[in-house]
């Protein structure tokens, strides 16, 4: 269980580019366990690989919001259309070769949705 004090992290699902900003920034940690709170995707990494970390993030204490990719969160559209919890939030980002379209993003819909906006 994650304690209160240590705060909470930030996880991320991204691509190469996206994940060299954020790294510098300071996002990235490995803990003693060698659980690193991301992933970066490449043309090898598999949809298995994409979907378990995912599932991991998701489920992990320590992580209050997902960054993913908006091409790779359509790899894995069918997690995130179920996954409806409020911790943690995620957020479907652009890459750098791929421009942010909001009619895909599954959590807009959902807020759109509950506001009635269609």
């Amino acid at each position: 269980m994650a304690q209160q004090d240590q705060g909470s992290l930030l996880a991320m699902i991204v691509d190469a580019d996206t994940a060299t900003g954020l790294l510098l920034t300071g996002v990235g940690q490995v803990d003693l366990r060698k659980r690193a709170n991301f992933l970066i995707v490449d043309d090898k990494t598999s949809q298995a690989k994409i979907e378990e970390a995912f599932k991991e993030f998701t489920t992990r204490e320590d992580i209050a919001v997902v960054l993913i990719n908006q091409v790779i969160a359509g790899m894995i559209r069918h997690l995130l259309d179920g996954y409806n919890k409020p911790v943690p939030a995620i957020l479907e980002i652009p890459s750098k070769d791929a421009p942010y379209d909001p009619s895909q993003d599954s959590v807009l819909q959902r807020v759109r949705f509950m506001f009635g906006e269609s």
